[in-house]
């Protein structure tokens, strides 16, 4: 996805706990698994959410999208369910947020209340769909290694005898499967399902740490995902079907750069596909970032200014080691200067100003001083594109708020511009996952149609086919 998952620090997105299993109090005579969607509305405020609850006979989860604040797949605690009642909470640093609510036919309805601030909840059951016809292609799980790290993936193969051209897809910053789920929204098997129809192999892989994976991705940077990518490449190289000479990868925001990265080690690496790829240095990057997403809140330009100058304190702070006191000051200066450009209802909701500064600054800290946020901070994204030969695709959207390319694409332009081999391209009304986008703001992606923006996958496939063309 993007850097939003990563950046919860930077953008002000609640640390949340990790996945907590609950038990059911009651057996589930009736079922309430699978996708629910609604909203919950505080005073004026409405805040979209999706809640996506996962049943056994003696266990009950949940999880939780709330676009608006950049949350997805927040784990809940205390999830219950007796007879037509139903009662789930979200901790937060603040303060828990608790639901109350009773089923009634397709929709669940209730009391929502954290802290001081209450208001209701609707949730209605997001119909499953028929079942696809069977695709004409084959899917193999497959598990490679890159050094400790184990792999988990799957390779989806075109009928016929071959050999095809492989893709090997990275996927964005943040904890992402290999489908690269994004509020429903299954960005990489959708481009995987239409490359195997047009005779391209492809493996999709779950991050370390994720599904099948194993290692620590808070303890990886960009160049780490970049070997995995080349470790998944280089074995299944000699795999049967697959055209060692047609090799390639695509890589979606910083796994744009992982690929970046990937094609500039390896010949391996004969084309590149780079989406959304950031063409800053790291800081930039991020603060850009910081900046929309208060905009896109609301926020003034005396407040967005003060953001500004808040995040360079903070990224200065860290580039020259400085002081724990002065770091310490930096981070706790941003926390306040972005709880202040929220509207009254979000800083309600929060909790009083000093008290969230407090409970919220450890987390601040530690995800700081993280390898990952080390090594985003001080890097060039530019600088590996500049060593890639093969031939590569990149594409931008135009209402992308995330890698906006206002910024990224004249500095991805030159710095490929030495590749005679290069194609940029830049789509209309898409956001930062190619959906068709009213704002291109994080909080509308969950309410979006979960497809691309005419002409996405044409450009991808068509270009694809052209340049491992025999």
């Amino acid at each position: 996805m993007s850097f939003t998952k990563r950046l919860a620090v930077l953008s002000l997105i609640l640390t949340v706990v990790s996945m907590l299993r609950v038990q059911a109090q009651d057996p589930l005579s009736a079922g309430i698994g699978g996708p629910w969607e609604g909203a919950i509305q505080v005073a004026a405020a409405t805040l979209r959410m999706r809640v996506v609850f996962t049943e056994t006979p003696s266990e009950l989860r949940a999880a939780i999208d709330i676009p608006q604040q950049g949350a997805a797949g927040l784990s809940l605690a205390a999830v219950t369910r007796s007879g037509p009642n139903v009662h789930f909470e979200l901790p937060t640093p603040a303060a828990s947020a608790v639901f109350d609510g009773r089923i009634s036919g397709n929709t669940i309805s209730g009391t929502f209340a954290q802290g001081q601030v209450s208001g209701t909840f609707e949730l209605t059951r997001i119909a499953p769909q028929g079942k696809a016809p069977a695709a004409p292609y084959a899917e193999q799980e497959i598990t490679v290694t890159n050094g400790a790290v184990r792999i988990a993936g799957t390779l989806t193969i075109p009928p016929g005898a071959g050999p095809f051209p492989l893709v090997v897809m990275i996927t964005g910053s943040g904890p992402q499967n290999r489908d690269e789920d994004i509020f429903g929204f299954k960005v990489f098997q959708v481009i995987a399902d239409r490359l195997a129809r047009g005779g391209v192999a492809v493996y999709r892989y779950d991050d370390r740490g994720i599904g099948g994976s194993t290692g620590n991705l808070a303890a990886a940077t960009t160049p780490d995902f970049a070997g995995d990518a080349l470790a998944a490449l280089a074995a299944l190289k000699g795999r049967p079907g697959i055209d060692a000479r047609r090799m390639g990868i695509l890589g979606h925001s910083e796994g744009a750069t992982a690929a970046a990265i990937a094609a500039s080690r390896s010949s391996d690496v004969s084309f590149a596909v780079l989406i959304a790829p950031p063409g800053l240095r790291g800081e930039d990057v991020l603060r850009q970032q910081a900046l929309d997403g208060a905009r896109g809140l609301g926020a003034d330009d005396a407040a967005v200014a003060r953001i500004a100058a808040a995040h360079r304190a903070v990224t200065t702070s860290l580039l020259k080691k400085a002081s724990g006191e002065e770091l310490a000051a930096a981070i706790k200066d941003l926390i306040r200067a972005q709880y202040d450009s929220m509207p009254p209802a979000q800083q309600q909701a929060l909790g009083e100003r000093n008290g969230f500064v407090e409970k919220t600054f450890a987390g601040a800290v530690a995800q700081l001083q993280s390898p990952w946020m080390r090594f985003m901070i001080d890097f060039d994204h530019a600088a590996p594109l500049r060593e890639v030969t093969c031939p590569v695709l990149v594409v931008f959207g135009r209402l992308d708020t995330q890698v906006p390319p206002a910024q990224n694409e004249q500095p991805v332009r030159a710095a490929l511009a030495r590749n005679a081999s290069a194609t940029i391209a830049v789509l209309d009304g898409a956001n930062h996952l190619f959906q068709s986008a009213r704002t291109g703001q994080p909080s509308e992606y969950a309410a979006l149609d979960k497809a691309f923006v005419p002409g996405f996958l044409d450009q991808i496939s068509t270009w694809i086919g052209r340049v491992t063309k025999r």
